[in-house]
């Protein structure tokens, strides 16, 4: 079987930054590849790199040393100018924090990506309209942020990320603002996204998040720790066994079935 053709393509990827006098080593020589069409998520303690990884992945800094290639274009020697043409044509944010414009509507928002695409501008209405019902959120295009809930203003924001159709949607701990059930409904999103061809990396501390990815990236001391499929990633499936005894615990417990 041919494999799948890389979206990502990462070798010794090296981050350096200089506070005061002192250089912080935060990436020491990643290698990185995620094909077309992969969930994956890259997981670590603060201080492991993963932010600086989301940083460089999303074209928002470049690396200090090191190759990062996405879609075949070469992101680690663009200048800054390229940087935001490949960020507005390949790549889709979802932020923890959603991002939204609060004076502006709901298709407003999703809209403004198209403002400074050469390819879209000039359907970015009715783009923007597919992409909210997409989101199954076809009846609050005219809501403002305000007037919306908080998976639905999320809810948005994907929407805005899809709404150029880019290669790879990236999101930074996309539940990290909502309640159990909501974020449930978030990433049932991305997996039907997913199933639909979309490649998704999620940068996330949750277990239970990356657990619905494919694929589980883990990050320590700027370095990847380790790189397995989760089903059987053994930190992730001890985690499922924990959380299975935690909740056979508690039904006999109170007598509940488990």
């Amino acid at each position: 079987m041919t494999p799948a053709p890389s979206t990502i393509r990462i070798r010794n990827l090296h981050k350096v930054y200089r506070v005061g006098s002192e250089r912080v080593h935060a990436l020491r020589g990643v290698d990185l590849d995620i094909a077309k069409n992969e969930f994956v998520a890259i997981m670590g303690s603060s201080g492991s790199g993963k932010s600086t990884l989301m940083n460089i992945l999303g074209c928002l800094d470049q690396p200090s040393d090191g190759v990062y290639e996405l879609n075949g274009r070469t992101t680690h020697v663009m200048n800054s100018g390229q940087l935001a043409q490949v960020r507005n044509e390949e790549i889709g944010f979802v932020f923890q924090s959603f991002e939204l414009l609060p004076r502006a509507t709901a298709l407003k928002n999703v809209m403004l990506p198209l403002i400074y695409s050469r390819r879209h501008w000039f359907s970015a209405s009715r783009r923007a309209k597919e992409a909210l019902v997409k989101v199954g959120l076809a009846d609050r295009m005219s809501h403002r942020p305000n007037q919306l809930s908080g998976g639905q203003r999320q809810r948005v924001a994907v929407a805005r990320a899809l709404v150029n159709q880019p290669s790879l949607l990236l999101a930074d701990e996309p539940t990290g603002n909502l309640d159990s059930k909501t974020s449930e409904e978030i990433i049932a999103l991305f997996k039907a996204l997913h199933a639909e061809g979309q490649t998704i990396v999620v940068v996330t501390h949750e277990e239970d998040i990356a657990g619905h990815a494919a694929r589980i990236v883990r990050l320590r001391d700027g370095t990847i720790l380790s790189d397995n499929p989760t089903s059987t990633d053994p930190v992730h499936q001890d985690y499922l066994r924990r959380s299975l005894d935690a909740a056979q615990y508690a039904a006999a417990a109170t007598g509940a079935p488990a």
